[in-house]
């Protein structure tokens, strides 16, 4: 496992993190409180030592099995959380989004309850869940920097999502400074990573960039296929079938970047996020402990050529060669589509 540094803070991740939002909830397969810790112990054990959890993520027990974990281990990990929807006063819908709060006070007293329960004093990294630009305020920032002086936390970050989008957000986190942006990126959705490369460029920023969901919901690391069956609760059966089915003829086209006996896909997948520069740290969507034995190894598998990169923007530019639809075609927007239009992206924002 290699490692890199977050932003322009001295916080060092290792280049395969792990998302915890796998342990604590079932939205990605149930699993028992063990396993789950045996899943963090894993990790540790293969080099990873940044954990990138979240309070909503199974309203708080998330962060609880990591701060068990590693509570006596905690010199050895970073840990990122994320605060801003509300769960203490709203019961969840399913799978449905939460109501927000971005309140100054709000986000003091959740920070305080994440770091009960993760048992420490302070958080590596603390990211903002799913602002919207609106919400990013002087008053915000102020208490960000008011943690961060009081040493209640070390970075800052910002989360995107849950839709693919909100260029507008990670524009102004970079603008402000903040040490890392998580984003959806990966060889199929490459839009918004694309644009925060040019914008970190533009604006010589120091902002990491943290992508997750690397293998696109299971295409690129092939725990979906034609034959899968989702099941039930299973977090990847909200996708359209278009978007599956477009997604393994999009496939095929890439298998030029395995390498028998050296680079699977999956880790492949992982290996071409980590050749850009800005990229600090990847967070596959780990299910078992054989996903975190295969993943933690793109750390160390040969890195992409030149050229294998170069093909790979040519597949992109051309829709990997693929006209059909794939039922994916807005992305999110918190400003009627304008940072979309400026970014000369086409697709229009989602309802």
């Amino acid at each position: 496992m290699h490692y890199r540094t977050l932003g322009d803070s001295d916080v060092e991740v290792s280049e395969v993190g792990f998302g915890a939002w796998t342990v604590g909830t079932d939205w990605w397969g149930d699993r028992t409180d063990e396993d789950a810790l045996a899943m963090l112990d894993h990790a540790l054990e293969r080099g990873i030592t940044y954990f990138d959890t979240g309070d909503v993520y199974g309203h708080g027990r998330s962060e609880e099995l990591v701060g068990e974990a590693f509570s006596d281990r905690r010199e050895e990990v970073t840990i990122a959380t994320k605060v801003g929807y509300d769960f203490y006063n709203n019961p969840q819908a399913g799978h449905g989004e939460l109501p927000k709060e971005m309140d100054p006070e709000y986000l003091r007293e959740a920070v305080e309850k994440s770091l009960g329960r993760l048992d420490t004093d302070y958080v590596d990294v603390l990211q903002l869940h799913n602002a919207d630009v609106g919400e990013l305020t002087p008053e915000v920032l102020d208490v960000l920097d008011e943690l961060e002086s009081e040493g209640r936390i070390r970075a800052r970050g910002l989360a995107l999502g849950p839709s693919i989008g909100w260029l507008a957000e990670g524009d102004r986190a970079i603008a402000e400074g903040f040490d890392a942006v998580q984003l959806v990126w990966n060889l199929f959705e490459q839009e918004v990573g694309n644009h925060f490369l040019e914008t970190i460029e533009e604006l010589d920023a120091e902002t990491s960039l943290i992508p997750r969901v690397p293998h696109s919901s299971g295409l690129l690391n092939e725990q979906v296929t034609p034959e899968t069956e989702l099941g039930e609760g299973d977090h990847r059966g909200f996708r359209p079938d278009a978007w599956y089915e477009t997604g393994w003829e999009k496939l095929e086209t890439l298998r030029f970047l395995e390498r028998e006996g050296e680079r699977t896909m999956g880790q492949a997948s992982i290996r071409w996020l980590l050749a850009h520069d800005a990229v600090a740290s990847v967070t596959p969507t780990f299910r078992t402990t054989d996903d975190i034995d295969e993943w933690t190894a793109a750390s160390d598998v040969p890195a992409l050529s030149e050229e294998e990169v170069d093909r790979v923007a040519e597949l992109y530019a051309t829709n990997f060669g693929i006209e059909r639809d794939d039922g994916m075609d807005s992305l999110r927007s918190s400003v009627e589509g304008e940072d979309l239009r400026e970014a000369g992206i086409e697709k229009q924002p989602a309802d």
